[in-house]
């Protein structure tokens, strides 16, 4: 970023909420079905309907806001937020306007090694709206369809200070978020269904200024990556347009991954009068301060005290611990392995490794992955009996991933299995010494790493299959003599 502007970043984070039926009706909130088909009058705000809250939801906004360390209110209440559009059947939002459930909370990420204290400003409970089915891309469609399957599903609404400064530090926040919320169970935050949604305020200043400039919105980013990259297009967009004169207008736009920029898509310089105001069908929110304190005794190890704990106990190094405590799948398939094969370090290098490669190369999430935690603790104990070595180990692995087989199997039906044998290895060795006599001819005087190459001949002839120490034992041996 250009020294002259400092960049201001806030977000806007919906996170659908893990309840079985709708936030004031019975409907269903399972993902997809036929359009329309996840409705009733109620959420359909036909008339004479009246909505009633469902326990569940309360319950899991306070486990959210306790997790994020806010105040939760004993008191709170429930608004109408007006606006016209065709996904709100009702021409309003139930949702929390000035009285919310939670207030001034805090989330601490780590960037290049600097820890750094992001405020929540507040965490309210609404409803959700429909979804737009857009015939092309929302800049282009020739039209667009409703679907009000998603219109009543619970959302918390998560609001940050502005304290970011950098897309890696937006990317940060999002990403530390979702997994407190994963590890609280009250969503299972899969981006790519919806069920957390960024929207990001980004605005850029001169260092030391402490007005903020003009903000755009860049609306329903919905992958870590598009959420860096379209905050890092829109800084330097912004300080293009000043730099060159111009003016910004605060907007709302949105990402376009195909060109990689964002585009406008109305103009927000008229402020919007939403006429909030207390919704007239649902009594005011109270809650006991006992069931506040019984829910907080309840929350799990959040990510922040199982990564001290991975630092403390398993003796990990804070990067390790940092990236196993990232999502809740990731660290629970972590534990899970550890009572099979109690090597935390070594559990660590394959996960963060192999493992890492794999389903970031197919697109996979751990919990797609093929290789149960036992059968990877398997394949860890026949490299430390000396069954196969690290090398096999990567091959055997890779089929692991592919079809699920234990390593066992995969071993025999391949003939895999490590030669330890000395006498059969030391024959090898006289071959690949009499085939390079320059190598030996090097190490004998005073180039020790050429008995790497040597290994690597012997290794070769085995086709990976010679136990290493054993070969280097055996030429070294061989060579003194």
């Amino acid at each position: 970023m250009t020294q002259a502007y400092e960049a201001v970043i806030g977000i806007e984070v919906h996170v659908e909420l893990k309840t079985n039926t709708k936030i004031f009706c019975h409907s269903t909130t399972e993902f997809g079905g036929d359009p329309n088909h996840h409705t009733c009058p109620v959420c359909l705000g036909l008339p004479g309907t009246l909505p009633v809250l469902n326990k569940k939801v309360v319950e899991y906004a306070v486990r959210a806001g306790l997790a994020l360390n806010c105040q939760i209110a004993n008191f709170s209440k429930f608004d109408r937020k007006n606006y016209y559009y065709p996904d709100l059947p009702k021409n309003y939002q139930i949702s929390q306007y000035d009285l919310p459930i939670a207030q001034h909370g805090y989330l601490d990420i780590e960037v290049d090694g600097q820890t750094k204290r992001i405020g929540i400003t507040r965490l309210h409970m609404e409803e959700d709206a429909g979804k737009l089915v857009h015939q092309g891309s929302i800049v282009s469609t020739p039209y667009s369809l409703v679907d009000y399957n998603r219109t009543g599903v619970p959302l918390i609404e998560i609001v940050s200070e502005p304290d970011m400064r950098s897309p890696e530090e937006a990317r940060a926040y999002v990403e530390k978020l979702r997994a407190v919320i994963q590890y609280t169970g009250v969503s299972d935050c899969r981006m790519e269904e919806g069920s957390l949604r960024c929207d990001v305020n980004v605005s850029v200043r001169p260092p030391g200024r402490q007005e903020f400039g003009t903000k755009t919105e860049i609306k329903n980013l919905n992958s870590f990556r598009a959420l860096q990259k379209a905050v890092a297009f829109e800084i330097e967009r912004q300080i293009g347009v000043l730099e060159s004169g111009g003016r910004i207008i605060q907007e709302t736009r949105t990402w376009d991954e195909a060109r990689g920029i964002t585009v406008s898509l109305r103009s927000k310089e008229e402020a919007h009068d939403y006429r909030y105001f207390p919704d007239p069908d649902l009594v005011p929110l109270v809650l006991d301060s006992q069931w506040i304190e019984f829910i907080r005794e309840s929350l799990p190890e959040l990510p922040d005290q199982r990564r001290a704990r991975y630092i403390r106990e398993y003796g990990l190094p804070a990067y390790d611990a940092s990236i196993l405590t990232l999502t809740k799948e990731m660290s629970d398939y972590f534990e899970e392995v550890l009572q099979h094969y109690n090597m935390p370090k070594a559990v660590s290098n394959w996960m963060m490794g192999e493992m890492a490669r794999l389903l970031n190369a197919n697109g996979l999430e751990i919990t797609q992955c093929k290789i149960t935690p036992g059968r990877l603790a398997a394949l860890l104990k026949l490299i430390d009996q000396g069954t196969i070595s690290g090398k096999i180990a990567k091959t055997v692995f890779e089929e692991m991933f592919a079809n699920g087989k234990d390593p066992e199997t995969i071993v025999q039906e391949k003939g895999l299995v490590q030669i330890s044998d000395a006498g059969a290895l030391a024959a090898v060795v006289e071959e690949v010494m009499a085939a390079n006599p320059k190598s030996v001819q090097d190490y004998l005087g005073g180039k020790t790493q050429a008995i790497g190459f040597l290994v690597g001949q012997v290794m070769k002839a085995t086709r990976g299959k010679a136990n290493p120490d054993l070969v280097n034992k055996l030429l070294r041996e061989r060579l003194q003599k």
